[in-house]
């Protein structure tokens, strides 16, 4: 351990609390913080394991952060944070997270390899931080798996491990891998286990202590279509795409949206299969199921009335569809949440 960090207090103080009656034995997590990782998406994994000791005034979860040697690692902003040991102090029983940065597919040495792959070997159980999942797929570990890695890094791992893909969901989880994208993504992760151990409400008050979003399920994509649209840089798509979040409670046709762009509708659906991988009318049919998915986590409306607000005229193919885009019917989703 380095003198510059000492371990943390397990059960910090705090103003609010959720008594936890039968909390069952403290669960570790080992952090292995590789050069140039994204500060953000750890500590966005690391902070919610110690709200939920807060609020339950119990040690729920313990943690240490590793580096290769015990030195410090330099994160992608520059800062160098200082860790609790080296990778010699990783027990078998840990479970371990890489968390790597713009560099993952080439950052950790052979020593680092070679130790994870002795983990995997005795049974601990790994996953992937922002582009940790780039690490894991150099030890093996991914082969048949579903997992994921930050939108930005897909394309350069996919060029480097052909015969792997990653989901577009925010986070992903696969038996005991666990992988996400960074940023909030590792706070939604970190969410889905707590919810596992101590159940939804108590996931859900920590959620609000971090001021993120209610639903921790792992169905969201990295990013929204706005966002790959704007990544396109075609005019006529983004003028589609605003026309489509414009008119969502009485949806135009697909004809409409291509006159209003100047274009074929064949021309239309062409350029969004070409650039953002999905026809239109799936793209503008998930834009109102998001939207419906909002009014149920956000008012008392009605399902059929969140259904015409989303601009769907049945609530059997509201539902319908809702249930295939987040495996659960509207009803359910609004007694989860």
């Amino acid at each position: 351990m380095t003198a510059s960090m000492q371990r943390p207090d397990l059960v910090p103080s705090g103003a609010f609390s959720f008594p936890i009656d039968t909390p069952g034995p403290t669960r570790w997590f080992s952090f292995l913080l590789l050069p140039e990782f994204t500060l953000l998406a750890f500590s966005a994994a690391l902070d919610p394991l110690r709200i939920a000791n807060q609020l339950a005034q119990k040690p729920l979860y313990g943690w240490q952060v590793l580096s290769e040697t015990g030195a410090p690692v330099a994160s992608s902003t520059g800062i160098d944070l200082a860790v609790h040991g080296s990778l010699d102090q990783l027990q078998d029983t840990d479970y371990l997270f890489v968390c790597s940065g713009n560099n993952g597919t080439r950052v950790a040495s052979d020593a680092v390899l070679s130790r994870l792959r002795r983990h995997h070997r005795f049974g601990g159980a790994l996953g992937g931080i922002c582009t940790g999942a780039s690490t894991l797929a150099r030890i093996g570990v991914l082969e048949g798996k579903e997992f994921t890695l930050h939108w930005e890094n897909q394309p350069g791992f996919t060029e480097t491990f052909p015969h792997l893909t990653p989901t577009r969901h925010r986070f992903e989880r696969d038996g005991d891998l666990l992988t996400c994208g960074g940023g909030v993504a590792s706070t939604e992760m970190m969410l889905s286990l707590i919810a596992e151990d101590y159940g939804q409400d108590f996931a859900l008050a920590v959620s609000d202590m971090c001021l993120n979003r209610p639903d921790v399920s792992q169905t969201g994509e990295q990013r929204s279509s706005i966002a790959k649209a704007i990544n396109s840089r075609n005019p006529r798509i983004l003028a589609i795409l605003r026309l489509m979040y414009q008119n969502i409670e009485e949806p135009l046709s697909l004809d409409e949206l291509a006159e209003h762009a100047h274009v074929s509708r064949r021309q239309m659906e062409r350029l969004f299969i070409q650039l953002m991988g999905e026809p239109p009318a799936r793209i503008y049919r998930n834009i109102r199921l998001d939207r419906g998915r909002a009014l149920l986590m956000e008012t008392d409306l009605k399902v059929s009335e969140v259904a015409m607000a989303a601009g769907f005229n049945s609530n059997n193919v509201f539902t319908r569809h809702f249930k295939a885009r987040f495996g659960e019917s509207p009803y359910g989703h609004r007694r989860k949440a």
